[in-house]
């Protein structure tokens, strides 16, 4: 649907002030930053994170007692019952055997499999669903790396860790920023298609918190040229790297020394479980934006529920700044089919800026994330001038009209042609509508405990991509996420290759570690029919459900 005749007349505002707006960026003006001490106080003011309500701590396994607290949601999730019973499985047998199993098919996992076969082993890969269904294809503006004659990985770091309020690991942020560049001149190797200008150079934008312009992209489908990059790659590879689809991993194998010794797989189309033996383990199944977070939307994609960092825990490895959580400023608010979509970062940096309901600017475009999001927020619930939709959401608008009139005409469609497509198809065009925004639940800044070569506290078990915790600390900068699923996928498939070439040898198979979890529930009081990992979110009908008496349901599933 379009834009009702009451939200078009509001429309009216936004253009009255355009001109005078557009003037202002013309010459070099914008709405001022804020200072330090001011993002501070909207944080604590407005940010999801920030709130007591919906909170606690962790009542049991490695991260008891932190000083942190967690989303409910989250909590819930640990503090569950496997979906399997260990008594039942028969581990003597295992289905497959393979040097690597890699749990997860997107971005990270890939790049791993790539890297790793490349050692001269035999790679397995179980994702959940079909073999790049991952956030790495939602992903849209960008990846960083600091490869220009202006710019140094110095500068990349301190950018990172002042986005991430300098908590990051600084060991993780040195990893990921210098080997930024490796990462890129890799990706074009394989055949890439970055933007580029008429000369041949890369085309590098800016984004939020950082310094210097360093973002490459490929239009506003990067990561899905990333996905369609490294995924031919490894099908051409087929002789070494397998691929299990609608195969997701539910439990970590040990051995009865405590090294990772495969995986539990669920057979999505039949409901049968399946054994993997492997002599190393890579989880790298991705964020959690499908929890939605204290009622959030989200931009993630369908199997996005922090499978990978329960089985982990239950493994006995912590996990790092799972209590900060990434709401990206712009995510659709109208038309209710696109609510949650991700408005890239990159159509601020082209030069559309969010206005209120009066056509007034109220923040920098180019805030962090958090800082952005919290603006927002503010305007809506608190100065009272967000807009509602028919439904009674509410957002703030983008004004993407100004792409054009800063950049020349056709610009927005030409380098938002995903994001043109997906509201043109409603009677929105973006090049001459503003696009009504609100933040959305987008990425995990927290994951599991690992070196910044992916090595978690059980040998044999690593981590990469949004699994792994600590690069972003409490915050991610725009154009990371990419880079860090690319560097860390990379080190963690060299590292466990080089693990596995060492010499592995697996005692007997045990899941212990799962029985000895369900009694630490028991003893710690925790009574509960949840059951986890969730693998895939319920959006069904609750009536219905009510009638569906032959079997009980956990999430979606049997």
């Amino acid at each position: 649907m379009s834009y009702t005749p009451e939200m078009k007349e509001l429309i009216k505002k936004v253009e009255a002030t355009r001109p005078a707006r557009v003037e202002r960026v013309k010459q070099g003006k914008q709405f001022p930053k804020l200072s330090l001490a001011e993002a501070h106080e909207r944080l604590e003011t407005y940010h999801p994170d920030y709130k007591e309500v919906g909170r606690r701590t962790f009542g049991i396994g490695p991260n008891k007692g932190d000083n942190h607290t967690y989303p409910d949601e989250v909590v819930d999730l640990f503090e569950a019952r496997s979906r399997i019973d260990p008594d039942r499985v028969d581990l003597s047998s295992p289905d497959y055997e393979t040097d690597i199993l890699i749990i997860g098919g997107g971005g990270a996992g890939t790049t791993a499999s790539l890297f790793a076969q490349e050692n001269g082993l035999k790679i397995m890969i179980a994702t959940k669903l079909r073999h790049g269904d991952a956030n790495t294809i939602m992903a849209e503006g960008g990846i960083q790396s600091a490869d220009s004659r202006i710019d140094s990985p110095y500068y990349h770091y301190l950018d990172v860790m002042g986005g991430g309020h300098f908590t990051n690991k600084p060991e993780l942020v040195k990893a990921m920023t210098m080997d930024a560049p490796l990462i890129i001149q890799w990706l074009e190797s394989l055949g890439m298609n970055f933007d580029k200008t008429p000369d041949g150079e890369m085309r590098l934008l800016g984004g939020g918190g950082t310094c210097r312009k360093r973002m490459h992209s490929a239009g506003d489908v990067t990561g899905a040229e990333i996905m369609r990059t490294i995924r031919d790659e490894a099908r051409n590879r087929k002789d070494d790297i397998t691929v299990l689809e609608y195969q997701p991993a539910v439990e970590i194998i040990l051995d009865e020394d405590g090294k990772a010794a495969g995986a539990v797989l669920y057979n999505m189309e039949t409901e049968e479980y399946a054994i993997v033996k492997a002599k190393a383990v890579i989880i790298t199944t991705g964020g959690c934006g499908r929890l939605h977070i204290q009622g959030f939307a989200t931009t993630n994609h369908y199997g996005a529920t922090m499978d990978g960092i329960v089985m982990a825990y239950r493994a006995g490895v912590s996990h790092c700044f799972l209590y900060a959580t990434q709401y990206h400023p712009t995510g659709a608010a109208f038309p209710e089919q696109n609510v949650g979509l991700l408005i890239t970062e990159k159509m601020r940096t082209a030069g559309a800026q969010p206005v209120n309901i009066d056509g007034e600017e109220f923040t920098f475009p180019l805030e962090p994330r958090d800082v952005e999001s919290s603006n927002i927020i503010r305007e809506c619930m608190d100065v009272g001038k967000g807009v509602l939709t028919p439904v009674g959401r509410i957002g703030v608008w983008l004004d993407t009209p100004m792409i054009d009139m800063l950049r020349g005409e056709g610009t927005a469609e030409r380098d938002f042609p995903a994001k043109f497509i997906q509201f043109k198809r409603y009677g929105i065009d973006l090049s001459k509508e503003p696009l009504l925004i609100y933040p959305t639940l987008h990425y995990q800044n927290g994951g599991v405990t690992a070196s910044d070569w992916g090595e978690t506290s059980v040998p044999g078990l690593f981590v990469a991509g949004e699994v792994l915790g600590g690069s972003h600390g409490e915050n991610r900068l725009m154009g990371n996420s990419l880079l860090d699923i690319n560097v860390f996928g990379r080190r963690a498939g060299i590292r466990a290759a080089e693990y596995v070439n060492q010499g592995v040898t697996l005692k007997k198979l045990t899941l212990d570690h799962v029985r000895a979890f369900h009694k630490e529930l028991e003893a710690a009081g925790i009574e509960t029919d949840r059951i986890s990992p969730m693998l895939l979110p319920d959006y069904s009908n609750p009536e219905v459900r009510a009638k569906q008496l032959s079997a009980r349901y956990f999430g979606t599933l049997r």
